[in-house]
């Protein structure tokens, strides 16, 4: 897209992002946790570093590198319902978001828990009665 000045200069005109972030950088951020998680490190640990179909061991050494995976068994087969939840719950529409200073934000959650905890000892002391 080009626009031009007074001059008659050429110059790229600024494009709009759009205000959703898009499905697929949802699907990275998601890909960049498992990556870097605790429970995919504990997997490789477990293993031995080692492929467990062929024994081949993991190595970053120069010209032998290889590098393992860590397969979900049981696929993850709900994506689409992950990423929905994200955007209904976190990247949710401007209308359901509300600027704080820290302060004031900590305040509001602290009495969010506790008006979280009194429903919970009523549903308790309800069906304990």
């Amino acid at each position: 897209m080009n626009a031009k000045t007074k001059a008659g200069e050429k110059v790229k005109a600024k494009r709009k992002r759009k205000p959703i972030t898009p499905r697929s950088k949802i699907k990275n951020a998601l890909r960049r946790l498992w990556l870097y998680s605790r429970e995919r490190n504990e997997a490789l640990k477990l293993a031995g570093r080692c492929c467990a179909a062929c024994g081949v061991k993991a190595s970053v050494a120069k010209g032998r590198e290889q590098k393992l995976e860590v397969h979900h068994k049981e696929g993850i087969g709900i994506w689409e319902k992950v990423t929905d939840l994200i955007y209904a719950e976190l990247l949710t529409s401007q209308e359901k978001l509300q600027v704080l200073c820290p302060e004031c934000h900590k305040k509001i959650h602290v009495e969010l828990e506790e008006q979280q905890m009194t429903n919970y000892k009523k549903a308790v002391h309800k069906d304990g009665a």
